[in-house]
C-alpha cells in the first residue's frame, strides 16, 4: 500500500501550459544594444539586478546608460550615489557626453561630522548614520519619486556599515520587498572590493551581471561581460568582449554560428587566372574557407587578393582585414602586378581594413566582420593573417574555437573566406603554435624551391572538401608585370623538399 502511495505521487499527470497561459514579461532596455542582444531584448521589468565588477570595469558607465535609456522613454529616474559625489558622477557623464539634467541624483554621502577622528569607527558615524537609516532614506526617496528605474551606487558602502553578512543580506531583502510594490527596475552596483568573495546577494537578486578586466603585458586592458543568471529568462551564456569608449560601454555578443544556418547555392568563384582556377578545380566555392600556407614573401597575400580583385571587378563586395602590412605598401605592390585597387576602393566594392591586434579584442574583430557581411553584403573576405589574429587573443588555446564559430558563420552566409597563415622561418616548413588547418575547407600551399641556382616559388592545392582539384605542383611567378601560374612541374622531382631534381627527358617518371 505504501508502494502504491509513492507511485501515485510520481505518476500525477503533468499540467500542460498553453502559450496563452505563459506569462509575458515586458523588457527594459539597458541602453547598450549589445547587452540587450545578449539578454534577449533587455532586462525583465520590475526586478532587482546586481551589476558587479572590480573598480574600472565599467559599472558606473553602464549604469548611466541604463538610466539615460529610461529618460528617452519619459520615465522617472532615481540615481543614488554613495561611493562618489555628484560632481564626480557629472565628470564621468561629461567624459561620455552624457546629459544628466532629467535624472534625479540623490547624493547619500557622509557629512563633515562623520569624517572627524571620533566618528570614524567605520566609514560613517555610528550614532548618526546607521544601516537602517541609510536604507530608510533610500526608501523615502523611492516613495516620493516613484521611479521606474533605480540605481544604487555602490553596495560596498552598505556592506561596510553592516559588517555582518547576515545583517547585510537582511537589509537588502527588506529594501527589495519595500520597492517591489512600485514595479521599479533596480540596478545595484557592487565593486567587490572586499577581501572575501561575497555571494550572499546572488540568491537574493533576480539577475547578476558580471564585468571583468583582463590585464595584458602589452596592449590595452581587455574587458568582458558575463550574465551569471537571469531568473525565468533565456540569455546568451558565456563571456562577451566589451569596450569602454566615448559614448559608453559597447558589448560584442559572442558569435553563435548555429543561429545563421541556411541553404547556400553552390557556385565557384574565379580568380581571373585560368591556370590558378585549373589548379583549384575550377575556382573556390562560395560558403567555404581557404587557408593559404607558406613562408614569408612567397606570395600568399598576393594570390588571396587576386580573388578579391576579380570579385570586385565583377561588381561584388569584398573586404580584406590586414593585420601586418601597411595599406600603402599593399596597394603599391598590387598595382605592380596589374591589380589597381584604388578605383575599387573608391567605388566601395573593395574595403581594406587595417587591424591593430594590440588594441582590438577578438570579439570586436568578429563583430566587425559580421557587420561587413550583413550591412555591406560582402561576399569575399580575406584575413591577413591568422598570426595577427592569434596575437589578439588573450589565450592562444581559444583561437580554434573563435575561428570555428566565425568560419561556420561565414560559410552559412555563403561567403568565400581566405585566410593567410605565415609559417615560421623563411625557407623551411616548421610547426605552427596552433594547428588550425583542419578548420579550413581548402588548403593552398606555397613554397620556395631551388632550381638552376635560382630561388623559385611553387603553389599546390592539397585539400578541397567541396570537389576535385589538381594534385600537381605549379610554378608561381610574381612579376614583373602580373601574376603567372605555370604548367605542372612534371620535369622535377623533390620540389616539396626545396631542392628538386631535374629529370631526364627519357626518364619514366618525367610525366608524373
Amino acid at each position: 500500500m505504501l508502494k502504491n502511495h509513492f507511485l501515485n505521487m510520481y505518476e500525477q499527470p503533468e499540467t500542460q501550459i498553453t502559450s496563452e497561459e505563459m506569462p509575458v514579461t515586458s523588457r527594459v532596455r539597458t541602453g547598450c544594444p549589445g547587452l540587450d542582444d545578449v539578454l534577449g531584448g533587455g532586462l525583465p521589468e520590475g526586478h532587482f539586478y546586481l551589476l558587479e565588477g572590480e573598480p574600472g570595469a565599467g559599472k558606473t558607465t553602464l549604469a548611466l546608460q541604463f538610466v539615460l535609456e529610461g529618460v528617452k522613454n519619459g520615465e522617472t529616474i532615481l540615481y543614488v550615489t554613495m561611493s562618489e559625489s555628484r560632481r564626480d558622477l557629472m565628470t564621468v557623464a561629461r567624459s561620455h557626453r552624457f546629459r544628466l539634467d532629467d535624472i534625479n541624483i540623490f547624493e547619500l554621502m557622509p557629512d563633515q561630522e562623520d569624517l572627524r577622528p571620533e566618528g570614524q569607527y567605520t566609514v560613517f558615524h555610528p550614532a548618526e548614520v546607521e544601516l537602517n537609516d541609510r536604507t530608510q532614506t533610500i526608501l523615502n526617496e523611492v516613495r516620493r519619486l516613484k521611479p521606474a528605474r533605480l540605481v544604487v551606487d555602490a553596495l560596498s558602502e552598505l556592506r561596510m556599515l553592516a559588517k555582518d553578512p547576515l545583517r547585510y543580506r537582511r537589509q537588502i531583502l527588506s529594501l527589495k520587498e519595500a520597492i517591489a510594490e512600485f514595479n521599479c527596475t533596480v540596478l545595484l552596483l557592487d565593486d567587490r572590493t572586499s577581501l572575501q568573495e561575497h555571494l550572499e546577494l546572488h540568491s537574493v537578486v533576480h539577475g547578476v551581471i558580471s564585468l571583468q578586466k583582463i590585464s595584458r603585458e602589452y596592449g590595452n586592458t581587455r574587458r568582458r561581460i558575463e550574465i551569471t543568471k537571469i531568473r525565468g529568462s533565456a540569455y546568451r551564456d558565456g563571456y562577451h568582449d566589451c569596450l569602454i569608449k566615448t559614448g559608453g560601454l559597447t558589448v560584442f555578443p559572442r558569435l553563435v554560428a548555429a543561429e545563421y544556418r541556411g541553404t547556400i547555392a553552390k557556385s565557384s568563384v574565379s580568380s581571373g587566372i585560368a591556370e590558378l582556377d585549373e589548379l583549384t578545380g575550377g575556382g573556390l566555392d562560395r560558403g567555404t574557407s581557404t587557408l593559404l600556407v607558406g613562408p614569408a614573401g612567397c606570395g600568399k597575400t598576393t594570390i588571396a587578393l587576386r580573388w578579391l580583385f576579380s570579385a570586385s571587378q565583377r561588381g561584388e563586395s569584398a573586404a580584406a582585414f590586414i593585420f601586418e602590412e601597411g595599406l600603402g605598401t599593399l596597394i603599391m605592390r598590387c598595382a605592380d602586378l596589374d591589380m589597381d585597387l584604388n578605383p575599387l576602393i573608391s567605388s566601395g566594392s573593395l574595403k581594406l581594413e587595417p587591424i591593430d591586434p594590440a588594441e582590438l579584442t577578438p570579439g570586436e574583430f568578429v563583430e566587425k566582420v559580421r557587420l561587413y557581411v550583413e550591412k555591406h553584403n560582402v561576399r569575399t573576405v580575406l584575413i591577413d593573417s591568422l598570426n595577427g589574429f592569434l596575437h589578439s587573443m588573450p589565450g592562444e588555446q581559444y583561437l580554434a574555437i573563435h575561428l570555428h564559430e566565425m568560419l561556420a558563420y561565414l560559410n552559412h552566409r555563403g561567403v568565400l573566406t581566405l585566410m593567410i597563415l605565415a609559417q615560421a622561418g623563411t625557407l623551411g616548413l616548421s610547426n605552427q603554435t596552433v594547428d588550425i588547418s583542419y578548420l579550413a575547407d581548402n588548403i593552398l600551399v606555397l613554397r620556395y624551391f631551388e632550381a638552376a641556382g635560382e630561388v623559385r616559388q611553387a603553389i599546390s592545392m592539397i585539400k578541397k572538401r567541396s570537389g576535385s582539384h589538381e594534385h600537381t605542383i605549379r610554378e608561381l611567378k610574381l612579376g614583373p608585370d602580373r601574376i603567372r601560374v605555370g604548367k605542372p612541374l612534371t620535369g622535377f622531382q623533390g620540389v616539396l623538399s626545396g631542392i628538386p631534381i631535374l629529370l631526364g627527358q627519357n626518364d619514366k617518371n618525367a610525366d608524373l
